[in-house]
């Protein structure tokens, strides 16, 4: 293998993305245009400015020569003003009111200055607005786009890296499109209206530093192109950064719990030594970039003085024309020094643009299809009908050609082993990923077929890991219909045996919980859970392990509230526990991703050896599975 075989390949620079996200400014195209309106006009007071400090210096020299040629004889006196190129007229009017020029010029620049100072404010007021807006709109997208895209695409994303894209990224492009991009645009207006005025003011000495602007704009595009794969290893490293930053936050109990805190102060000690040497390597790049700019600029400038002082004393250029040449020189090479700052600031708004486009291209492995209709009110029939699955990205199934049916009404029990493919089963009926191969039909349609919030609609779901947000426990419960009457949330509260703590709080249903309700109990957090699927009164009900926080009575409460509340509702149970699913209508084995045993209680007792040890190891074995056994027979023979 060759060194350039081993040598990995150098990102190549884009600005595409860039590109389209200046493109949002045409939603705000009356505030962009008043932007530039205004940068335009500023610009232009500020290149009067030169052309009136000639005048001043003219005036001044002209009002020296008058008040000394005005002791001279008046031959003399005829013989200077002929040569000056000035009538005697002007020449009296001059001698009668020498400062009267100063005074106009001086107005003038004054007058100039409000002017710009106005328009300037106008400018950047604008254009912060544009800017802003343009992250609101961005954001938006993206969170959007986030929330659309399916879980096979969260699988493989970290949350840091997503956290980081939406705020950080964003930023970036932000402050670009409010900021560097009007500085842009204004250096290329003043450099282009310098160089007329150069021209025109003196074009050998404007062809002096003419060949210094192309080498100074070859070094800027070689400095962008180099710069902007740095920017995007800048911020992945600092997504890395955040992953850590973020996982520790949301494990802190267990980083305690195991006493692992030096461990962790490691991990992020070394992220951050990552990102603090890549954007050590970025700026000793660009301390290189600006001592370079400054050195053509003065030798620029000392070209210019020479040539321009051989004019002087020649008397081909006087005070005035030299120093407005002077200012206008500094013009051009103001620009240039901005450029710098500008191509820092667009090569990270291009890199960041990349990184949230990656997000908004990204393909969505579950749609909705063009012609896909929304679904009817189902009766709650669930088949699979020859379902394999596998992960993307995975060459092993993780279902293989799974069958089996569900009745309105019925419920449904899957049992396995971990890894044998339990929730994968109920992860596909609401299409949170597609089927491989086969289908899944709800009331005979299948679910590829209709719109995914119609399906998702009539499903309540209550999984594994609980997730509560933010709010009090009556805006959990109502999560899903934030419309539900304070009745409604109650009665679906006492239907999970959660109203009775509740209530024992001193807020009661307007407790505050916690950042993922840290403030409740792991039963009292799924019993939430459980509230907030049965206030949407789904036709099919979805419980993934959803007793497992309780403790073996809490468990009787739920499983009793639930047999009742089932009943009418097609209903999928996996659960750990044997002792929950013995009165189910069907109970499904998976082993490896394929049912090995399927039927009632008593049926599968007898006739599958893998349910029976099941069934003997938890509850024979384990004294706590029978206690719930006769605990709930007793609560039912009571009832």
């Amino acid at each position: 293998m060759t060194a350039d075989a081993k040598r990995p390949k150098r990102e190549k620079p884009s600005f595409k993305n860039l590109g389209r996200a200046i493109r949002f400014l045409g939603h705000y195209r009356n505030i962009t245009i008043a932007a530039y309106v205004a940068l335009f006009l500023s610009t232009g007071a500020q290149l009067l400015v030169p052309q009136l400090v000639q005048n001043i210096l003219d005036a001044v020299t002209r009002g020296m020569m008058a008040q000394q040629l005005a002791t001279q004889p008046a031959q003399v006196q005829s013989t200077v003003v002929s040569q000056a190129g000035m009538t005697m007229e002007e020449f009296n009017s001059i001698l009668a009111n020498p400062l009267a020029p100063l005074y106009w010029s001086i107005a003038l620049i004054l007058v100039l200055a409000v002017v710009r100072g106005l328009f300037a404010f106008a400018q950047s007021y604008m254009s912060e607005k544009a800017g802003q807006s343009v992250a609101f709109d961005f954001r938006n997208e993206l969170f959007a786009k986030i929330q659309r895209l399916s879980f096979s695409y969260h699988d493989r994303n970290r949350t840091g890296q997503l956290m980081i894209r939406a705020t950080d990224d964003v930023e970036k492009v932000r402050l670009f499109i409010g900021q560097g991009l009007l500085l842009a645009v204004q250096a290329v207006v003043l450099l282009t209206g310098a160089l007329i005025m150069l021209l025109f003011t003196n074009l050998q000495l404007t062809l002096v530093i003419l060949p210094i602007l192309p080498v100074a704009m070859v070094m800027f595009m070689v400095f962008g192109g180099v710069t902007q794969p740095l920017f995007v290893k800048v911020q992945q490293k600092l997504s890395t950064l955040n992953t850590v930053l973020q996982e520790n936050l949301a494990g802190i109990k267990v980083v305690k719990a195991f006493a692992t805190e030096p461990t962790e102060q490691k991990r992020f000690d070394a992220a951050a030594d990552d990102l603090m040497n890549q954007q050590i390597t970025v700026a000793r790049i660009f301390s290189f970039l600006f001592p370079v700019i400054f050195l053509i600029a003065q030798l620029g400038q000392a070209a210019v003085l020479y040539f321009g002082g051989n004019q002087i004393i020649a008397g081909t250029l006087t005070i005035g024309e030299w120093q407005k040449f002077s200012l206008y020189l500094v013009y051009v090479f103001f620009p240039l020094g901005q450029l710098g700052f500008i191509i820092s600031q667009m090569s990270q708004a291009a890199a960041s643009a990349n990184r949230v486009y990656e997000i908004l291209d990204a393909h969505n492995e579950v749609t909705d299809k063009p012609d896909a209709k929304p679904l009817p009110p189902v009766e709650g029939a669930v088949v699979f009908d020859g379902v394999s699955f596998r992960y993307f990205g995975s060459t092993d199934l993780v279902l293989n050609d799974v069958s089996f049916s569900a009745e309105p009404g019925q419920t449904v029990a899957i049992l396995g082993a971990t890894g044998s493919g339990k929730s994968s089963v109920i992860n596909l009926i609401p299409r949170f990923y597609d089927v491989t191969g086969g289908r899944i039909l709800v009331d005979g349609n299948d679910v590829r077929d209709v719109t995914i919030e119609s399906l998702r609609r009539q499903i309540g779901i209550v999984l594994q890991e609980t997730n509560l947000f933010t709010g009090t426990i009556r805006d959990n419960i109502a999560f899903g219909r934030p419309d539900a009457t304070d009745e409604e949330v109650e009665a679906a509260a006492q239907a999970a045996a959660a109203h009775d703590f509740i209530t024992g709080f001193p807020e009661g249903y307007t407790t505050p919980v916690g950042e993922r309700g840290t403030t409740l109990s792991g039963g009292q957090k799924q019993r939430i859970a459980i509230a907030r699927a049965l206030l949407l009164n789904p036709r099919i009900l979805i419980l993934d392990d959803s007793t497992s926080a309780v403790d073996v009575q809490t468990e009787v409460l739920i499983q009793n509230a639930l047999d009742r509340l089932m009943e009418g509702r097609t209903s999928f149970v996996i659960a750990q526990r044997i002792s929950t699913v013995l009165t189910a209508d069907n109970i499904i084995v998976l082993e490896k991703g394929k049912i090995v045993a399927q039927g009632r209680h008593a049926d599968l007792i007898e006739s599958s050896p893998i349910y029976a040890d099941i069934y003997r190891s938890q509850l024979v074995e384990d004294p706590a599975g029978e206690t719930a056994i006769l605990a709930g027979t007793e609560m039912e023979v009571a009832q």
